[in-house]
């Protein structure tokens, strides 16, 4: 009974029993006045409203009580995957301020290729002056050999035009008999040195 008040409006238990006397006299009333014929339908009706009131009465609290955890779940693993994001993204703040010597990284890497393209520079213009040099060298010894060649063939040309005024003259008697008396004569010289 006590139920059955608590669930009529009202704030006090004198408007709750006013409201359920007037109730069952408006009921007294249609029934009377044959306003309203209770029948099988009727019946079925009041059953169904207390099933009803009975569910709602005592089903309510465990569905609320089911709807609560069900939406603490959602809370605890929506909190959770918050949780975790903010973790993720304090992580990789921190590794970000740990990059944060990247631009001075940048800065020598620069100069350190600068560096490098520069030494590579000079080594190419080292190498092609060696390669100068190389090819300078190979045209002078190229001249020298020639120059070495001339000399040869004009030492032998004058060898030859020597040898041929030599056989030429020693064709001429009169110049064979100057050479024989010359030669005699430095043998008596020797000799009657000795």
């Amino acid at each position: 009974a006590k139920s059955i008040l608590d669930s009529l409006p009202g704030s006090n238990l004198l408007s709750k029993t006013a409201i359920l006397s007037a109730g069952a006299g408006v009921s007294i009333a249609a029934i009377s006045n044959e306003l309203y014929v209770v029948n099988e339908e009727s019946i079925v009706m009041l059953c169904l409203l207390s099933v009803y009131t009975g569910i709602a009465v005592y089903g309510g609290p465990a569905y609320k009580e089911w709807a609560e955890n069900q939406t603490n779940k959602i809370k605890n693993i929506l909190n959770a995957a918050r949780k975790d994001h903010t973790d993720a993204v304090q992580k990789r703040i921190a590794n970000v301020q740990d990059l944060g010597g990247v631009v001075d990284i940048t800065k020598s890497l620069f100069a350190v290729s600068k560096e490098t393209a520069q030494l590579e520079a000079q080594a190419y213009e080292l190498e092609q002056k060696v390669n100068l040099a190389h090819e300078a060298k190979s045209v002078l010894d190229s001249w020298v050999r020639y120059e070495g060649a001339v000399k040869a063939r004009q030492q032998k040309e004058l060898a030859d035009s020597i040898i041929a005024k030599i056989d030429k003259e020693l064709e001429n008697p009169k110049t064979l008999k100057q050479i024989l008396d010359q030669a005699v004569a430095d043998v008596d010289r020797i000799v009657s040195k000795a």
